[in-house]
This record gives structure tokens, C-alpha cells and sequence, in this order.
């Protein structure tokens, strides 16, 4: 598995498109250049020390948000993110260590990056991470910090995440209920976790509660759940499963069926705007437009609140969100990339391609050559996943599970 893990790009049709379309729409003409190679610095005509650099792919997207593993390990065998004989992880020397990461982030903020998200396998397990959100939050740009945890080992950090600037926390959450959290995760730690919630509002932080419905398992208690968010000054928001790794074997709940049984309890949803603010004028629920994606004035605000669509109901402190990349998909609007544990710049999650930066990192590459490559690996960024069509497998060709890719 990690040979294959290695590979950089596979042969796509729809990946090599993206090239092509680049260079149509910037009037270059490839005439037997070779594929893949980093432009030199006097080719690119790049500037040593972009200040106010944007990254945009070959469909104009403009790149600016980057969600950054820190390890494939877990302290949780989630029944659809890890196999319940568990993996092989990577060996210490195969994933990225603390100064690479944060190198790696430091070029990407010069070059238009203003969100990173901490994520893993679950990243508080890696030694001295909090060292890595310390230096980030110190880095030039002041990029918005974020982290996304299971929040077993969260309430002891918590101080420190805040003193270094990190206000915003995930924390993935699929049930209340504690036996069908051990059966799920494989431990039983529910209490830890619901501590690390509570005290995380009491600091004002902002927290979300990321909950995979999944027929089957916690179908009959999601509108139990979203309780949570009439109690607390929280988000709790449903993200659709996606068919990779492990969790091809489930079947998952879409949102419309979430909603329609949420407001049979809690009466109309009322449509959230983006400042946060509830919007019952507006004749409900915002629908998505042609091929299920949502509209451009909707990918405006993508940056502040990334791909989720917000709901609140009456007497509610929080909110109720819904991320539906396969039954609403929000590809249009895409901004973001991942940099994996062994130093991948992942590009979609349907895809497994990507440039590697870890061997350049070793071999010793300056921050141009670094940069040139991330340019380069960007134009092969595809238009959209292929999730859901009749003319693509329905599962992912990628074969990591999502512990190994980053949440």
C-alpha cells in the first residue's frame, strides 16, 4: 500500500484536461514540453519574494485554503474511516516532520493562503504539534487557524490552542449515545469528549460537531442530536459520506431527508445568511442550482464559511449545517487543497493524484522551486469530483482511507 501511495499522477482524461484548458485560456502552447517539469525561475518570471501572490487552478478557481495532516494515526478505528484490523501506518521517516510542515505552510501563506486547517488521522497524537500551531499562528500573513479533532485529548490542549491564536475547532461527533459511540470508534471515551465541548464554548471558542449520518447506525437519533445546538452556542452540521476507503462498504443519509425529518420536530428550518444571521424572508430553504451546485453569489462567501449551508431553527443558540458533496455538489466553488502526512498535495478527494514535496523538501529545494511546483501541480486540479456518475466507478480510485488522506 505505501508503494502505491507513492505514485504522483495516473493517467485521467480528465486530468490532463485541465492542462490543456489552462493553456488555451492563458495562449500557451505545450508543442512537446515536457508534462509535469516545474517551470524555471526565469520561465515562470516569478518574483523571488511574492507578496501578494493568488493561486488559481485551470478553471479560475482561486485557492486559498489549505487543510494540512499531521499524521494517518488514530486513537479511533471509526468503523468507516479505518479497517478494524487497522492499517499500516507510515514509518516516522515517510511522513513530513513538524519544520517541513510548517515550511511548506509558510510558502503557501506568500502565496495566497489564508486558512489552514489542522487535521489528521487525529493530530493531537503527533508529538509537539501544538509547537506547529504556535509558530503558524506567528507566521507573517496571520492566516486563520483551525483544527479538526475527534476531541478525545482536546481538553487539555485547549489553553494552549487559544493563547496561540486558534479559535475555531471541529469536532467530529457521530452519536450521543455511548455504546453506539464504542461500537463506532472502538473505545469508550464519549464523557472526554463531551467535557472537551463543553469547555471549548465556555472559552468562546466557535465549535462545529461534524456528524456522518449513516443508515443503519445513527440514523434515529440525528434530530436528538442537533439538541445540541438548541443548548449550546454551536454548529452541529451533517456531512454526507463519501464513498472512499472503508466507507464505500456504508450507506450514507442525504440532506434532504436529514432536513425533512428535522423539521418534523423542530418545525421550518429558517435559511441562515452568511454573516450568520437567520433570514426567514427569504421563502425557506435555499435549493442548489443546475447539477446540484450551488450558485456563484453562494461561492463568494465559500472562504468564510467553506462549502457548508447553514439552518437555524426557532429558540436554537446554534446553527445546523449540512455539507453535501454528493447529493449537492459544491465542486464550482472549490478553494482548497490538502497536504498530506507523507507530503502530497492532494487535490480532490475523489482523485489520488497530486504532486509529492516531500522528496523536494529532502533533496534540499529552495522556496522557489517549491513554489513553482505547487503552480504546476494546481493546473491539475479537476473540475469537479466524479462521485455519483454513471460514466465513473462509484467508488474513488483513490485506495487510502481518509485517516491516510486528512479529514
Amino acid at each position: 500500500m505505501l508503494d502505491e501511495c507513492k505514485i504522483v499522477v495516473k493517467d485521467d482524461p480528465e486530468i490532463q484536461l485541465n492542462r490543456e484548458q489552462h493553456d488555451k485560456q492563458t495562449g500557451k502552447e505545450r508543442s512537446g514540453e515536457p508534462q509535469g517539469e516545474p517551470l524555471t525561475e526565469s520561465q515562470g518570471k516569478c518574483p523571488a519574494e511574492p507578496q501578494e501572490e493568488r493561486l488559481t487552478d485551470a478553471y479560475g478557481r482561486t485557492i486559498d485554503y489549505l487543510r494540512i495532516s499531521l499524521t494517518d494515526r488514530c486513537n479511533l478505528r471509526c468503523r468507516y474511516c479505518m479497517p478494524e484490523e487497522g492499517i499500516l501506518a507510515f514509518r516516522h521517516d515517510e511522513i513530513l516532520t513538524l519544520e517541513e510542515v510548517y515550511r511548506v505552510a509558510e510558502v503557501l501563506t506568500g502565496m495566497g493562503i489564508r486558512r489552514i486547517r489542522l487535521t489528521g488521522g487525529e493530530p493531537l497524537v503527533r508529538k509537539n504539534m501544538q509547537s506547529l500551531v504556535q509558530r503558524l499562528g506567528q507566521l507573517p500573513s496571520r492566516p486563520e487557524l483551525s483544527l479538526t479533532t475527534n476531541g478525545v485529548l482536546l481538553e487539555e490542549y485547549l489553553e494552549e490552542f487559544h493563547a496561540a491564536g486558534l479559535r475555531s475547532i471541529n469536532i467530529s461527533l457521530d452519536t450521543k449515545d455511548p455504546e453506539t459511540y464504542r461500537k463506532l470508534t472502538g473505545v469508550d471515551a464519549l464523557d472526554r469528549v463531551e467535557r472537551a465541548i463543553e469547555k471549548a464554548v465556555a472559552m468562546g471558542m466557535r465549535v462545529k460537531l461534524n456528524c456522518v449520518p449513516i443508515r443503519g447506525i445513527n440514523e434515529e437519533e440525528l434530530a436528538d442530536f442537533v439538541g445540541m445546538a438548541r443548548e449550546l452556542p454551536l454548529d452541529v452540521r451533517f456531512i454526507e459520506l463519501m464513498p472512499i476507503g472503508c466507507a464505500s462498504e456504508f450507506r450514507g443519509i442525504a440532506r434532504d431527508e436529514i432536513l425533512s425529518g428535522l423539521e418534523k420536530v423542530y418545525g421550518p428550518a429558517e435559511p441562515v445568511l452568511h454573516d450568520g444571521i437567520s433570514n426567514p424572508g427569504k421563502g425557506g430553504i435555499s435549493d442548489p442550482g443546475k447539477d446540484g451546485v450551488h450558485s456563484k453569489d453562494e461561492g463568494k462567501n465559500a472562504s468564510a464559511e467553506g462549502p457548508a449551508e447553514y439552518i437555524h431553527f426557532r429558540g436554537f443558540l446554534g446553527r445546523v449545517g449540512f455539507i453535501s458533496p454528493m447529493s449537492h455538489a459544491f465542486c464550482e466553488n472549490c478553494n482548497r487543497v490538502r497536504l498530506t502526512a507523507d507530503g502530497r498535495l492532494k487535490l480532490c478527494l475523489y482523485y489520488p493524484d497530486g504532486p509529492a514535496l516531500l522528496p523536494m523538501l529532502r533533496e534540499g529545494c529552495t522556496d522557489e522551486e517549491l513554489r513553482n511546483v505547487i503552480r504546476q501541480g494546481l493546473l491539475l486540479k479537476p473540475e469537479r469530483h466524479s462521485f455519483g456518475r454513471v460514466d465513473r466507478p462509484a467508488r474513488s480510485p483513490e485506495d487510502r482511507n481518509m485517516n491516510q488522506i486528512g479529514g
